[in-house]
């Protein structure tokens, strides 16, 4: 059978990226593979093609070469002569290019992963004077750390690890079950590729041991009840020299005598005076940067809610700073003596209540006719 271009036999354009090159092969793989055409030479020698097409075209070097010289870069005497692919392909790792996401492993000799420290958390209670603010803070975590001795390694000093005799360095072996081909972890090495002979001494061949360290974290002006701060890399140490994990500190704001936080504003109750209430006035009311006037119209109500604009607090996330929204409470006297009952009746005696007390007049009016409409 005569060599055909690369490209058409996948059935993919010239500027095909390697996403497309794969998947083309995946599909004509899986059509023309020898456990699915026994014995149909014609079949075993396309596939023979698609392979070599698929080689070729997933490596830059390789397609770069086959773009300026086509079949004849690969010829004796091309590329460093005698490379070639015309010798046959591979049949039993096709499922390693095939399945190889599938089953967790990729082909062989893709080397083996260390395993990445865990990512740790760390609970930390701040006051909303502190989180409006923000802090430096000191903290202590129990983790683990690089092993100082082995520098990580888990192999003695002076030494270091070899190469799995099992795996050959790749953390997995390819066990074959009919059609497919399955990547397993390495039982010698256990993925790690490699084994080590004589362990440190002071990790035992970990490569990390248990430590209580340090840190300095700077926490942002503006966090509140469940922000997370991530410090890079300080997390767990990672098995052998593999990168630490992240550690998140967990932020959670105590609830504060006065403010109740919601978002960026501040809400409070504010007690004034029946006088005051009548009569309207001046009076101080509490923010995060200090006592403020507020001024009380006359013939305010219990209830009534007064925005003071950027008293709030600032976002941690813009520039935008909230408000502080005070509800006021008309606080009525308690111990009175018997002068200021005295003074309390009269006064009493000499309101209006349809025109000094509208809402009770008006509500009482309500209910009589609630009443009437029953019975009538």
């Amino acid at each position: 059978m005569s060599k055909r271009d690369y490209y058409e036999l996948l059935g993919v354009a010239k500027d095909a990226g390697e996403r497309d090159i794969k998947k083309a092969y995946k599909r004509l793989a899986m059509k023309y593979h020898p456990d699915r055409t026994k014995g149909d030479a014609e079949k075993e020698e396309t596939f023979k093609q698609i392979k070599e097409a698929y080689e070729v075209l997933k490596d830059d070097q390789k397609r770069a070469a086959y773009d300026q010289y086509g079949h004849a870069a690969f010829e004796q005497g091309g590329m460093g002569g005698g490379g070639g692919f015309a010798g046959g392909a591979d049949f039993g790792d096709i499922f390693g290019d095939v399945f190889g996401d599938i089953f967790g492993g990729g082909r062989r000799g893709g080397g083996s992963r260390a395993r990445r420290g865990s990512d740790l958390r760390y609970n930390l209670e701040m006051t909303l004077e502190e989180a409006v603010k923000g802090k430096s803070v000191e903290i202590r975590v129990p983790t683990y750390v690089a092993c100082e001795p082995c520098d990580g390694s888990g192999a003695k000093p002076g030494t270091s690890a070899k190469t799995c005799p099992t795996c050959h360095g790749h953390g997995q072996v390819q066990m074959r079950q009919g059609l497919f081909a399955v990547q397993q972890t390495c039982p010698t090495c256990n993925g790690q590729g490699k084994v080590i002979e004589e362990k440190c001494t002071s990790c035992y061949g970990q490569g990390r041991v248990e430590k209580t360290k340090t840190l300095n974290a700077k926490i942002p002006a503006g966090v509140d009840t469940g922000d997370r701060i991530r410090l890079a890399g300080e997390g767990e140490a990672g098995e052998h020299g593999a990168p630490a994990g992240d550690l998140y500190v967990q932020v959670h704001v105590k609830d504060h005598p006065i403010f109740v936080r919601d978002e960026n504003h501040l809400y409070c109750e504010v007690p004034i005076s029946y006088t005051t209430a009548a009569l309207g006035g001046e009076i101080e009311v509490p923010t995060l940067a200090g006592k403020v006037k507020l001024k009380i119209p006359k013939e305010t109500q219990t209830g009534k809610m007064f925005r003071m604009r950027g008293k709030g607090v600032k976002s941690v996330r813009s520039s935008h700073t909230g408000d502080l929204m005070c509800k006021v409470v008309v606080e009525t006297p308690v111990n009175l003596s018997a002068k200021q009952r005295e003074i309390l009746e009269q006064l009493e005696e000499s309101i209006d209540g349809k025109k000094n007390r509208p809402k009770e007049s008006s509500f009482f009016d309500g209910v009589k006719k609630f009443f009437d409409d029953l019975t009538s």
